[in-house]
């Protein structure tokens, strides 16, 4: 079988998932808030990892609701930009909500398919928090993302995976499963992987839940 007779199939992996993750997100999003607290530390500390000074552009990708804005913006102050892309029309229109009752100007919140869109930029970084891994292609996700940046542009994620080591990754197959169910998770992709591909490196900065979750950062480099 040639490429050509794969592509089809493909295309049509790639537009159902995109599918299912609006329908997944359309009905989490009146719900994000209960949890938005749960990884506020965490995504507080790897917005203090982008290194971010007042005037800088931002990518958020995968944006939610918008857990991310108020600390971005507040790095980047009110003469930064911050553009954010989400693909459920319910998260963006939370989000576009509340950049209006905050009334920040330099805030702009798009529905777009982070995976093909044309993102912009160049930025300054880029921020995806529990985002990637629920792209329907995450390296090429990822790639359109480092093509958005500025050379010497960081990249932070927050992510979950399953269990890397013990007795615990028994449960590895229910956990890929109630991901699925719950957030539309790739079961075909690597974050991590991807960012190593993409970027040449990466460092991993903290693990949580028992390892199912982690936050990096990467940085464009010239090559």
């Amino acid at each position: 079988m040639t490429d050509v007779d794969r592509r089809p199939d493909a295309e049509t992996q790639y537009s159902d998932h995109l599918r299912r993750s609006r329908t997944v997100w359309d009905r989490w999003s009146d719900w994000y808030s209960m949890s938005e607290q749960d990884f506020a530390p965490a995504r507080d500390a790897l917005v203090a990892g982008l290194g971010l000074e007042a005037g800088d552009s931002v990518l958020d990708v995968g944006c939610g609701p918008g857990v991310n804005f108020e600390t971005i913006r507040n790095a980047v102050g009110e003469d930064g930009r911050l553009v954010a892309v989400d693909y459920s029309p319910e998260m963006v229109e939370k989000a576009r909500g509340r950049v209006e009752s905050r009334g920040w100007e330099n805030v702009d919140v798009y529905r777009a398919d982070a995976t093909t869109a044309d993102l912009g930029g160049p930025y300054d970084a880029a921020v995806a928090t529990l985002a990637l891994s629920v792209m329907p292609d995450v390296e090429r996700t990822v790639r359109n993302v480092y093509s958005s940046l500025a050379p010497g542009g960081r990249l932070g994620v927050l992510d979950l995976q399953p269990f890397q080591s013990g007795p615990a990754r028994a449960v590895n197959p229910l956990l890929r499963w109630f991901l699925g169910w719950y957030a539309n998770w790739n079961p075909e992709g690597d974050v991590r992987a991807a960012v190593d591909a993409v970027f040449g490196g990466y460092d991993l900065r903290e693990t949580l839940l028992g390892g199912t979750a982690y936050t990096l950062t990467a940085d464009r480099t010239e090559r």
